[in-house]
């Protein structure tokens, strides 16, 4: 699969965007372990006056089941990569130009790892390397106090540490700096997520435990 199976349309435009105002510099990834409290960090990011990108995998099952579609997670998964991979194109081009921080709950990148991971299509490194986010990105660990099933959230704790521990894997394979998201308050939580951005840390949390306390 080539890059233009979804678009060049996106691809041009992002590219674009990086070079001449650096917006992308600003797109900051909270990806990591499902039900590991991403969603309610976002939203205390978001309440700080931050913009905040919805999951693509929510809205894409969402608008599935409501249209009885079959590109959900545990019908066709691949297509449901893909649908993801869409959206994440999709966001990075429609997302407003700003000087401030814009965080994106999950990335192109976790689609991307999804979708090869199932067909080992080699889509990683091309969508990696073409569309790039803040070098620093957030992890949420696995937090089994916090995991909860719900109506779009059907897989089990294992299927979610397994992509978690993929994740791990690809972002620094791209030449990302991850950083484990502490097992804290939400308020301490967006602290941390702010100060790293802002700081110079002399040790990646790529060195760090995948399984921080």
């Amino acid at each position: 699969m080539h890059l233009d199976t979804f678009g060049r349309e996106a691809t041009s435009d992002v590219a674009a965007r990086s070079e001449s105002d650096g917006s992308v510099n600003r797109f900051v990834v909270i990806s990591g372990c499902s039900g590991g409290g991403k969603s309610t960090l976002l939203a205390e990011l978001g309440r700080r006056g931050h913009t905040v990108v919805e999951e693509p995998g929510r809205r894409i099952v969402v608008e599935e089941m409501n249209n009885g579609g079959s590109a959900l997670p545990w019908v066709d998964m691949a297509a449901f990569a893909r649908r993801a991979i869409t959206t994440a194109l999709a966001d990075r081009s429609s997302t407003p130009a700003s000087g401030d921080w814009m965080f994106f709950d999950r990335s192109l990148i976790d689609a991307a790892v999804a979708l090869q991971h199932l067909t080992r299509e080699p889509v990683l490194e091309e969508f990696g390397r073409t569309h790039r986010y803040h070098r620093r990105v957030f992890l949420a660990p696995p937090w089994p106090e916090l995991y909860l099933t719900d109506r779009e959230r059907r897989h089990s704790p294992a299927v979610a540490v397994a992509e978690y521990y993929r994740l791990f894997k690809a972002y620094p394979s791209l030449g990302y700096e991850v950083f484990i998201l502490p097992k804290v308050g939400v308020v301490e939580r967006a602290d941390f997520v702010l100060r790293t951005l802002e700081e110079q840390p002399s040790l990646s949390a790529a060195s760090a435990k995948a399984d921080s306390n």
